[in-house]
């Protein structure tokens, strides 16, 4: 005390005095401060722009066909509809839908002749006239069917020497087809004139019984066996039941289910693309495989049709006939539906991007092409288009990876990456 008090310093009390740090007192202060720092990094790192997932298609060079598809039918390419030559009693017809019929053989129903009215002289100038003109039908069809057979000669010859002399890379694949098709085109009107030929023989002896029942005295009460006048089968019966008929009533209709064509309601739009001779197929008809056909005419004259939602349409009917070797086994018959599709474009080389790709912004088309982890804007110049791939006319190159059915968060520069 004494000591202090010489030395003119007053006492330090005992809680001024400092104290000393403590080592863990530091160390939490360190592991709390690198926690904050951590959940700060975390929260930036969160908040931070991520890659959008994109999946990515390549742009490529191949061949690009584009088709037209439409709904259609099958039908049977020649039918005939059977009358009654004379008015009198009709017995029953024994035949159903379906069934067989033979030319000149399987009859299909009989009619007992009524007593001949008087006959004046207009009425058999009328019978007159309609044997000379059925006469002349005759001729004109065995006129046409000699013009058809000259030309199936001439095309099936063409094709016979195209086969045995024409050597690999001689003639393009294109021309071979081409002649092989005329020559069953060719073939196919061969039968088809040999079936009118048929037709116009039966309408003129009909027409002769008909003239000589008007012109019998006192009338012919012997029945009058009506015969199938062509091969094939029953497609529908008319008049089923017994029952008096006039001369010129329809009884049934008979047709070749093997000579199927399809019919097809084609847009105006769509039709003035398509030529005869091009390729088609024949799709959704109930079997697995499509089956093949030829576009045989496009008819000029097209008609209005309502569409399901109430819009009138201006469509063109289009025939195709159907590959005979396809056609073979098929339960196909008249009026089934079926759906064809018609190649009216064909390229082998075209440089195309996958329609999923592209979007319209205005009146021009754009896609996303990946670079370097980021989507770029890009306009292209776009020509045909088959619904999975588009035609690349400007804009980008083969190689190119661009953004399928890009989401609405994409836009120029992005940074994406590939979904795998």
């Amino acid at each position: 005390m004494a000591n202090e008090e010489q030395s003119g310093k007053s006492p330090t009390p005992p809680w001024e005095a400092k104290k000393v740090p403590s080592k863990r007192g530091l160390f939490r202060k360190i592991v709390l401060w690198s926690v904050g720092f951590g959940v700060l990094g975390l929260v930036i790192y969160g908040l931070r722009p991520r890659p959008t997932p994109v999946e990515l298609a390549e742009v490529k060079r191949g061949p690009l066909t584009v088709h037209v598809m439409e709904e259609g039918k099958t039908r049977i390419r020649n039918r005939y509809i059977v009358a009654a030559p004379v008015t009198g009693s009709m017995r029953r017809v024994p035949l159903k839908a379906g069934d067989e019929v033979k030319a000149g053989e399987t009859v299909l129903t009989l009619i007992e002749p009524g007593i001949a009215p008087l006959i004046d002289a207009r009425t058999k100038a009328q019978a007159d006239a309609r044997i000379a003109s059925t006469q002349a039908a005759l001729q004109q069809a065995s006129e046409g069917l000699e013009m058809t057979r000259t030309a199936a000669r001439f095309a099936q010859a063409n094709w016979d020497r195209v086969k045995s002399n024409a050597t690999e890379g001689s003639i393009s694949i294109t021309d071979r087809d081409n002649i092989q098709r005329e020559a069953e085109m060719r073939s196919r009107e061969v039968r088809s004139q040999e079936f009118a030929l048929k037709v116009a023989e039966y309408e003129l002896t009909q027409a002769k019984a008909a003239l000589l029942q008007m012109t019998s005295p006192g009338g012919d009460s012997t029945p009058v066996e009506l015969r199938a006048p062509v091969s094939g089968r029953v497609l529908r019966v008319e008049q089923e039941s017994a029952m008096i008929i006039a001369a010129g009533a329809p009884i049934l209709e008979i047709g070749d289910v093997a000579d199927l064509e399809v019919e097809a309601e084609i847009l105006s739009r769509d039709a003035v693309l398509i030529r005869p001779g091009a390729p088609a197929s024949i799709e959704q008809w109930g079997g697995d495989a499509p089956l093949k056909a030829t576009v045989r005419r496009v008819e000029p004259a097209a008609f209005t049709k309502v569409s399901a939602l109430g819009v009138e349409e201006q469509r063109v009917i289009v025939l195709c006939d159907l590959d005979p070797a396809g056609l073979k086994g098929t339960p196909l018959g008249d009026r089934f539906r079926v759906e064809v599709r018609v190649a009216v474009w064909h390229e082998d080389d075209v440089l195309q991007v996958p329609s999923g790709a592209l979007f319209r912004e205005g009146s021009v088309w754009r896609t996303f092409v990946f670079d370097q982890d980021k989507a770029r804007v890009t306009t292209v110049e776009t020509g045909r288009s088959d619904g999975k791939w588009t035609q690349v006319i400007q804009g980008l190159k083969a190689g190119d990876r661009v953004l399928m059915h890009p989401p609405d968060s994409v836009k120029d520069g992005t940074e994406v990456v590939a979904r795998h």
